[in-house]
């Protein structure tokens, strides 16, 4: 396939990755597994295995399935705050898995030096520009910027905003963008304002090879994008992790039990301890209801915004055939028009 305007910008992110086409595939749990990380490695794109809370033997057991699997590139997605995350990290440095990304949280300046030291190229998530930065100074290598748009666990800052924040100013290192991005003409436009390449997790859920359960890929082909909500916090003595997920019956019970919760917090019938127990309990195990068992009504059902934007199932070569003939083209168009200008 001709992707010579696109080759001639995003050289960088290509040896970075070490990859032919520096297009992300997000970590999702219970998602990205060595079946997904897989099927975009083959058509040259790079994805990573999320660790998730999963034991520190079983992430191991899945990067060895992974490498014996893929012809290239790949990285482990490390939750920061997960509770497994010493094993996780464990697992990472006696792999030869040749990246590792932080997420969740960042990472302390003695991580990513643990994983530098075993040879391991670092990327962390950025949601701010102080967060950015923070990282820099921490010595990662590459930057991953996740605007609120993006699914799952997200900041508080849309993409538009970082890249004028972060990408603009040009950190002395890579730098990856994130969040609302499902269309090789947003592709192109990401690759001309300096982004390294781009990172897409809604898109490749509606691959036919992803393992995501097919009650929660057609509930994505329904989906309107505005359908893709972040949890919402009422008040500040009751704090909530932003997550962005579809609408359905188990967002609004949600809703509902930080108001009651509050009130009884208000009437002296419940403890902070016990409210804020109660509020991080709701969701347990609700990504994998809906990802792995199929219910969309009651699980966390994890999107991005950009779900408004995927309407079929298509197999994985057919995503990236899309985005890269679709990237291409917009280069060629943005080309002509500024040979048209008059001087």
């Amino acid at each position: 396939m001709n992707t010579t305007l696109l080759d001639g910008l995003w050289q960088e992110g290509r040896d970075f990755l070490g990859v032919r086409y520096p297009i992300l595939c997000g970590a999702m749990t219970w998602i990205s597994d060595a079946t997904l990380v897989t099927a975009v490695s083959k058509q040259g794109g790079f994805a990573s295995l999320a660790a998730g809370n999963m034991p520190g033997e079983a992430l191991a057991a899945e990067i060895a399935k992974t490498a014996a699997q893929v012809n290239g590139s790949f990285a482990v997605n490390l939750v920061t705050i997960a509770p497994n995350f010493p094993a996780h990290k464990e697992a990472v440095l006696q792999s030869s898995v040749p990246i590792v990304i932080f997420a969740g949280n960042f990472p302390k300046k003695h991580d990513v030096a643990q994983m530098k030291e075993a040879g391991k190229k670092v990327l962390s998530f950025a949601s701010t520009d102080s967060i950015a930065d923070q990282m820099v100074r921490f010595g990662v290598d590459g930057l991953i910027l996740e605007g609120s748009e993006a699914g799952g666990h997200i900041g508080h800052v849309s993409t538009m905003i970082l890249l004028q924040q972060v990408l603009f100013h040009k950190p002395n290192v890579p730098v990856f963008v994130g969040g609302g991005i499902a269309t090789g003409r947003m592709l192109a436009h990401m690759i001309l304002m300096g982004a390294a390449g781009v990172q897409m997790g809604t898109r490749f859920v509606m691959s036919t090879e992803c393992n995501a359960h097919p009650k929660l890929k057609e509930r994505f082909v329904r989906a309107r994008a505005r359908e893709a909500m972040s949890t919402p916090e009422y008040d500040k003595r009751l704090p909530i992790v932003a997550v962005r997920a579809l609408k359905n019956k188990s967002t609004e019970a949600f809703g509902r039990l930080q108001l009651e919760l509050l009130q009884l917090m208000n009437e002296g019938k419940i403890s902070h301890m016990e409210a804020q127990y109660r509020v991080e309990g709701f969701w347990m195990g609700g990504l994998r209801k809906a990802a792995v068992e199929g219910d969309v009504d009651y699980g966390s059902c994890m999107a991005g915004q950009s779900v408004g934007l995927v309407d079929k199932i298509q197999p994985m070569s057919e995503i990236f055939a899309e985005l890269l003939q679709e990237g291409e083209a917009e280069l060629a168009s943005i080309q002509a028009r500024l040979a048209g200008i008059k001087r």
